[in-house]
């Protein structure tokens, strides 16, 4: 895939892909909790005021709202910070929404995922959203890592009728997609070949991977990288495949090791083709600062990436 898009955040998809779904006969309905600046979705409210509700600063509200709408039929998509949703509302999450009749049909598209909220600081710094979600049992998960992939998600999750979960980010990051691309719910993205390892990322972790693997190309290691967007249902025939054919994997998030991307890699791995991994995600609390400078911060960086590479590889049998 070639970068042939300018930088963009992935939480500016989020009008385009509501706009997209209605114009393609989805009933859609969205409401925000104040914060329509930040997700964007006043862009779409403007557009169809009729389908856009915002209720103030009442996360747990909305989700309720959401639920009773499409108990009547509609696709209900909600949108607040990851801080908030599921942060804030994760009771209502379970019981208004993934209980009844097997799951509702309601979308959460949660801005300002992971560390790279940048200066909003440790309290809005998400590292535990897709741990609480994954557990969530009719949910589908989604980090896309670009544009391009967050708005082909969205009206992918759109066009289902189970709950789901998609986290874009706040800062504005390379294009990793062309025109050219096609999400599939489920499947992951085979960036770049590689026999040596594996490294299986999502989300803004994607383009530090490919990054990874140039390093250490250098060093004469092939690494194949899989952009693994659904964390949940996970792609189990790419992760089965990546360790029958390169013997090592890392997995790279910008979410805590547990209970996220990397968790679910693991739990296919144990189930079926035991193989080395190294986990590459954010195991402490943070700081305020520039998005990218967190990253260096945290150490989600290639070097680490690469690093996390080479320890597994060091552990095949």
């Amino acid at each position: 895939m070639t970068q042939t898009a300018p930088a963009a955040a992935t939480r500016e998809a989020y009008p385009f892909a509501l706009i997209e779904l209605v114009e393609q006969g989805v009933d859609v309905v969205a409401i925000d909790a104040d914060l329509s600046v930040s997700t964007m979705g006043y862009q779409f409210g403007e557009k169809y005021p009729e389908r856009w509700y915002t209720v103030g600063v009442a996360e747990q509200n909305m989700v309720g709202i959401a639920a009773g709408l499409a108990a009547c039929g509609k696709t209900a998509f909600i949108a607040s910070f990851a801080a908030f949703l599921p942060g804030r509302c994760f009771d209502q999450l379970r019981t208004s929404v993934a209980q009844p009749r097997g799951g509702l049909n309601v979308k959460c598209v949660a801005s300002h995922g992971g560390i790279t909220v940048g200066e909003d600081g440790m309290s809005a710094q998400a590292i535990e959203d897709l741990a609480l979600v994954t557990s969530l049992i009719p949910f589908d998960v989604v980090v896309p890592a670009d544009f391009e992939a967050a708005k082909q998600a969205i009206v992918a999750v759109g066009k289902t009728t189970r709950p789901a979960y998609v986290r874009t980010g706040r800062p504005k990051v390379p294009a990793i997609y062309g025109s050219d691309y096609r999400f599939e719910l489920g499947k992951a993205t085979r960036l770049r070949e590689g026999s040596d390892v594996t490294i299986i990322a999502c989300g803004v972790l994607v383009g530090i991977a490919l990054e990874a693997a140039n390093l250490l190309a250098n060093e004469g290691v092939s690494a194949r990288v899989l952009d693994m967007a659904t964390i949940k249902p996970v792609d189990r025939e790419a992760v089965i495949a990546a360790a029958r054919e390169t013997g090592a994997i890392v997995t790279a998030e910008e979410h805590q090791t547990t209970g996220g991307l990397g968790t679910a890699v693991a739990r296919v791995l144990a189930e079926t083709v035991p193989a080395p991994v190294s986990f590459v995600g954010v195991d402490r609390y943070g700081t305020s600062g520039k998005w990218d400078e967190l990253l260096t911060y945290f150490d989600l960086t290639p070097a680490r990436v690469a690093a996390a590479a080479r320890d597994a590889i060091s552990r095949k049998r």
